[in-house]
């Protein structure tokens, strides 16, 4: 059976920030340029802002699991370095921004007492493995999936050092119930089987010329899924194209491989098998506490297990209030067997709570996201991310104030997704209303603007990708969502219900504005 990460990596990882505190040091004394340094940073979690002077690292959360531990862990980094702002990632992992260069290193090495490991965390990797935020809770669910994204993390951590790809890969695993972390369209994506075995999509991904995953097998042996991801890693590096970054991800593959790419990659399949050592023994953690109480809210989901809730708190555009992580530290330290997730659509789930509990929770979180439309998703955006377009951020912040003035029910806008540039780290292309940052000429000048994309569907069963429907000017954005929600509450409709039957009024509004 395959063995997780040792003692002896932990070292040589010790010895890796070293020797990037050295690095961070030499890039801010300017002795490495932008582009070397984020070939350098990425590997190890961590980019320079679109300001050089500042610093973003990521902390690593396998399957978005942010244990009590691990929480406290972050509250005592906020206060300890006075970190400026915080982001819940749509990859599950949570980002600290505007870091001084001397502190990245610092925080990287405190981080590993919590098994926070950022190894891995940006750059051509093996990226953060995603899980169903809600796994191991959820009715419904084929089972509990977490183990095995922990299981495949610990892995690709293990040989991160010897392998080279062409760009980065990402994993995701889906409980059987909630597939918000798009299994359907990742560079790999597994789905829970009712028989306790896996189907496998590979080949998928947002961004420029998505795709959804080409399906391999639909009954993998649960014990068996590190030779998959293995025979991934050798189908890439084999056949991902290197010389152009444009194109070096794993669904361009479908391209370049066409109807070979199932056999190819089946084929190293069995040479991995063949080769043996990678089978794993896992059980799902069985939760042994019960609650004896009930509770009556929209924001406490009831679990399967009897008398437990699970308390969804959305920060708006996932921007963590700093003194969030200590004040629900300090609240969750003395409870049993609770901890929290992080969801790709940037919400905090609190798991394992009592009635009581979760009444605690819901008071502590109540400066969350109101409606369907304030659970909106927004990437960090072109202020401070250097690959950015457009301020992705402060549209959504703007979009919801007006939506809040026009005092509209909730339900006449669904939530939205907003992605900074194309690289769809919001997933707008997977959203009922998408926005992708770019511009707009108005009488020959180039003015801030978002590409629209109508209809996508994330739902297990149902993925499908929204179509482009406009460009339109971002200062009006957020008066063009008022309008469609306004014409939705007027005939009585909730989102979804009106914009299938009144394609001619959206059309007629979007004229306006497009």
């Amino acid at each position: 059976m395959f063995s997780v990460v040792n003692e002896q990596w932990i070292e040589t990882y010790r010895g890796e920030i070293e020797a990037f505190s050295k690095t961070i040091s030499a890039f801010q004394a300017g002795e490495i340029d932008k582009k070397a340094y984020k070939g350098m940073s990425g590997g190890m979690g961590s980019y320079a802002q679109r300001d050089p002077s500042k610093h973003m690292l990521r902390l690593r959360m396998p399957g978005g699991r942010m244990t009590v531990e691990r929480l406290g862990f972050l509250a005592q980094t906020v206060e300890r370095y006075q970190v400026q702002k915080l982001k819940l990632t749509t990859c599950e992992t949570v980002q600290l921004h505007n870091l001084e260069a001397w502190q990245v290193p610092e925080i990287m090495e405190q981080a590993i007492s919590c098994g926070i490991l950022c190894k891995g965390g940006g750059g051509d990797n093996p990226r953060n493995v995603m899980c169903s935020p809600l796994s191991g809770t959820q009715a419904g669910e084929a089972f509990d999936v977490l183990p095995w994204a922990e299981a495949v993390t610990a892995y690709l951590l293990s040989i991160c050092r010897d392998i080279h790809m062409p760009r980065k890969l990402k994993i995701a695993f889906c409980n059987g119930v909630d597939d918000c972390v798009h299994t359907a369209f990742r560079d790999m994506g597994f789905q829970a089987q009712p028989d306790g075995t896996f189907s496998l999509r590979i080949a998928g991904g947002l961004g420029a010329n998505h795709r959804m995953g080409v399906l391999v097998d639909e009954a993998i042996p649960a014990s068996q899924i590190l030779y998959y991801v293995k025979a991934m890693i050798d189908t890439f590096c084999a056949h991902g194209n290197y010389q152009n970054r444009a194109k070096a991800r794993t669904r361009y593959l479908q391209e370049t491989l066409g109807e070979e790419l199932k056999p190819i990659y089946l084929a190293n399949v069995a040479a991995a098998k063949a080769a043996g050592g990678l089978d794993l023994e896992l059980k799902p953690t069985v939760i042994c506490k019960t609650g004896t109480e009930t509770l009556d809210d929209p924001r406490a989901l009831p679990q399967k297990q009897p008398g437990l809730y699970t308390v969804q708190y959305h920060p708006i555009g996932g921007s963590l209030p700093l003194d969030k992580p200590a004040a629900l530290y300090a609240l969750l330290k003395d409870m049993p067997d609770v901890e929290c997730r992080i969801a790709p659509n940037e919400t905090l789930y609190i798991l394992n709570l009592t009635a009581e509990e979760a009444g605690q929770v819901l008071s502590a979180t109540a400066d969350g996201a109101q409606t369907e439309f304030e659970y909106s998703v927004a990437c960090i955006g072109a202020s401070i991310c250097q690959q950015g377009v457009r301020d992705s951020q402060g549209l959504l912040q703007a979009a919801v104030a007006a939506v809040r003035e026009a005092s509209l029910p909730d339900g006449a806008l669904p939530k939205v997704c907003i992605s900074g540039c194309p690289s769809s780290c919001a997933a707008h292309q997977a959203g009922a209303i998408g926005f992708q940052g770019c511009v707009r000429l108005v009488e020959k000048k180039p003015l801030p603007a978002f590409k629209m994309f109508l209809g996508g569907n994330d739902d297990l069963g149902a993925a499908r990708f929204g179509e482009p429907v406009a460009t339109i000017l971002e200062r009006d954005i957020p008066a063009l969502l008022v309008e469609l929600g306004q014409a939705a509450a007027a005939s009585g409709l909730k989102w979804s219900q009106w914009i299938g039957g009144n394609q001619d009024a959206f059309q007629s509004i979007l004229a306006k504005y497009a």
